[in-house]
C-alpha cells in the first residue's frame, strides 16, 4: 500500500471518514473488510456473538453512538450468517457457561416465531432462525434512543439488514431496511411475512414429494 501511495499511513493515522457501521457476528469466517471490499478506515466495525442488538449491551450501543453521533455515518449493516456456531447452541440449549444467559435472545427469537421453525429440519430450521435474528436486531435497533432521536432530529441514517452465506460466499440483502420509525415497523412486518411465507411453500413442497413417494 505504501509504495503505492506515499501518504497512504499517515492519512490514515491523522483520520477515519467511515461510511458504514457494521455490527456483525463474532465468527472469524466473517471477515467484514474483506466482504465489503472496503479499505482500512471506510468501515466501522461492531462484532459479537450472533450479531445481537440488545438494550442493556452498552458496548454495542456505545459503538452505534460514536459511529452515528461523532462519525455522522449514515449506514448501518447488521449482518448474521449462515453455520453461526451461535445460532446453534441456542437451539441445542446445551449447558456452555456464561454464554447462555446471551444466548438467551436467540432463543427468546425462536420461541416468538416458533410457528415459523416448527415443522423444518434442523437444517433449514438454522436458517430460518438466522433470517429472523437478523430481522430482529434491525427492529432492536431502530427502537433505540439513539436512532430514534437521529430519526426526529432529521439526520439520514439507514439500517440493514444482511445474511452471509459461508457455503458460497455470497452476501443477501433480506430486505429490511428502515430509514424513519414508520419504515422501520413496515419493513420488519413485511420481513417477518416473506419468511411465513417461505416456509409455507417448503412445507408445501415436502408434503407433495411426500405424497409422490
Amino acid at each position: 500500500m505504501k509504495e503505492e501511495k506515499s501518504t497512504y499511513f499517515q492519512e490514515l493515522a491523522e483520520h477515519q471518514q467511515p461510511h458504514y457501521l457494521w455490527i456483525g457476528c463474532s465468527d472469524s469466517r466473517v471477515p467484514a473488510e474483506k466482504l465489503t471490499n472496503l479499505e482500512p478506515g471506510e468501515l466501522f466495525v461492531h462484532r459479537n456473538v450472533a450479531n445481537q442488538v440488545i438494550h442493556t449491551d452498552f458496548n454495542c450501543l456505545s459503538v452505534v453512538q460514536y459511529a452515528v453521533d461523532v462519525l455522522n455515518i449514515e449506514h448501518i449493516i447488521i449482518c448474521g450468517h449462515t453455520n453461526c456456531g451461535g445460532i446453534h447452541a441456542a437451539m441445542n440449549d446445551k449447558d456452555l457457561g456464561l454464554i447462555n444467559n446471551w444466548l438467551l435472545h436467540i432463543r427468546d427469537i425462536w420461541f416468538k416465531h416458533g410457528h415459523l421453525l416448527g415443522n423444518l429440519s434442523p437444517e433449514r430450521r438454522a436458517d430460518m432462525l438466522t433470517k429472523l435474528n437478523v430481522a430482529e436486531q434491525v427492529y432492536n435497533l431502530g427502537r433505540t434512543s439513539i436512532v430514534k432521536n437521529a430519526w426526529k432530529n432529521g439526520k439520514k441514517l439507514s439500517l440493514h439488514g444482511w445474511v452471509y452465506d459461508v457455503n458460497d460466499g455470497f452476501l443477501v440483502d433480506q430486505g429490511v431496511v428502515a430509514t424513519s420509525r414508520e419504515t422501520l415497523e413496515i419493513s420488519y412486518r413485511n420481513a417477518i411475512s416473506r419468511l411465513l411465507k417461505l416456509n409455507e411453500e417448503e412445507m408445501l413442497k415436502k408434503a407433495h414429494e411426500q405424497e409422490e413417494e
